[in-house]
């Protein structure tokens, strides 16, 4: 339990930056979920589409420190691949 006012202070600011973080991380699953659904239904210009929406939205997530640099970049590789593969 906080007991100092500088303490109580910091628990408020972690809550606000959770509740931040929690949407921020919800946005880019959903970014992420777009782009499976269109890979899943085999549709490559929805894919495309979604993939081109998501990518920013997952590198801004990493640039904020919601997910590590290297899993974002691991991520839009892979959705890439994903999406390439469905035109061949």
């Amino acid at each position: 339990m906080a007991n100092t006012p500088s303490a109580k202070k910091a628990t408020r600011k972690i809550e606000a930056r959770t509740a931040v973080n929690k949407s921020r991380r919800s946005r880019v699953r959903t970014f992420i979920r777009k782009v499976e659904e269109a890979i899943t239904a085999g549709d490559h210009a929805v894919a495309f589409a979604a993939l081109k929406a998501a990518e920013p939205e997952i590198h801004r997530a990493a640039g904020k420190g919601i997910v590590h640099a290297n899993l974002a970049a691991r991520k839009v590789s892979r959705l890439n691949s994903r999406v390439k593969a469905l035109n061949a």
